[in-house]
């Protein structure tokens, strides 16, 4: 049996605001880069394109509503020619991506905090939708469903995602372990509006660093950052935005290894990619002190079911069939 060796890339950086062709651009120039200095995986933060709806922490709803407008025009489909160009980059420089974007509805009023998962080949083999939005983030995103909740096969291993919040979930998290789970991406937005007391890049890691002790497995971090066009872009409507968005320790990205330690070094507020090396073999030996999965449970006395169907709007029933036809 092959266990995979390869070398993972986290992105820390920022969307070009609201705009889904360059941010994507953007992607693919990372996304060559990466390949360049030996990447198979490349994650990106959190719906990266083409942004994060900052308005809904630092304006009223009613100021706000506004931008959810401006979000929703520049929001893409999966089929759309930005998702295209992702795909054409994975399959040209041979990588696997993970990345966020936000995610076009059908109702003129949906969009969805999604984490496309696209393999090597260019294929785009699947996507999860954030099951809950967090705190102000109800303002603009729709809930997911259990039916993104999957671990996908690929040639560098079992891979799952989670986005920001939901990575406290721990029963979304044992849903992903339950699948065989040994690489795990866990992306996020920089988050500057946290309680005073809140260490959002100390938060990320000790979330990162609970799933891959938990599990005995690798995850990849990936966070966005805060540009100067974000805050120029919100600064008609909140004035004091750069005193509001600008904060120390507010992103972090690294690579987590199975025994919860960081792997190399993280980056803290700063942009770049941060590289390590994955060995999947080195899942093993961990688990034979916990494995939830098997010899560390009970799955006699606990019973986790989850619902996998997608969520139906609508169920049309007829109640004018005949009962013979002849």
């Amino acid at each position: 049996m092959e266990f995979p060796k390869f070398k993972a890339a986290a992105v820390q950086t920022s969307p070009v605001f609201l705009d889904a062709g360059a941010t994507a651009d953007k992607a693919v120039a990372f996304i060559k880069e990466a390949a360049a200095n030996g990447a198979a995986l490349v994650a990106f933060p959190e719906v990266f394109i083409a942004g994060y709806p900052y308005w809904n922490w630092i304006m009223t709803p009613v100021q706000g509503s506004k931008w959810y407008e401006v979000l929703y025009k520049c929001s893409v489909t999966t089929d759309g020619p930005e998702v295209q160009k992702l795909c054409k980059a994975a399959k040209e420089h041979n990588v696997h991506i993970v990345i966020g974007i936000n995610e076009r509805g059908t109702s003129y009023g949906e969009i969805y905090n999604t984490n496309l998962i696209i393999d090597n080949t260019g294929k785009l083999i699947g996507k999860h939708r954030k099951l809950v939005p967090t705190w102000a983030e109800k303002l603009t995103w729709t809930s997911g469903d259990g039916s993104s909740l999957k671990v996908y096969d690929t040639e560098i291993g079992p891979i799952g995602t989670l986005a920001c919040g939901e990575n406290t979930n721990t029963l979304a998290r044992f849903t992903l372990l339950s699948q065989g789970e040994l690489i795990h991406i866990a992306n996020y937005i920089s988050l500057p509006v946290a309680p005073p007391d809140y260490n959002m890049a100390e938060a990320i890691k000790i979330r990162a660093a609970a799933h891959s002790f938990e599990g005995k497995l690798f995850t990849v971090v990936s966070c966005s950052t805060i540009s100067k066009e974000i805050m120029d872009a919100l600064k008609e409507d909140v004035p004091n935005v750069e005193e509001l968005l600008t904060r120390k320790n507010s992103a972090f990205s690294g690579i987590i290894g199975p025994n919860g330690a960081v792997v190399g070094e993280p980056l803290i507020d700063e942009e770049g990619i941060v590289y390590a090396d994955i060995d999947l073999s080195k899942c093993i030996q961990p688990k034979q002190m916990h494995d939830i999965l098997g010899h560390y449970n009970r799955f006699d006395i606990f019973d986790l079911r989850v619902n996998v169907a997608p969520t139906r709007k609508i169920t049309f029933i007829d109640t004018h069939e005949e009962f013979h036809k002849k």
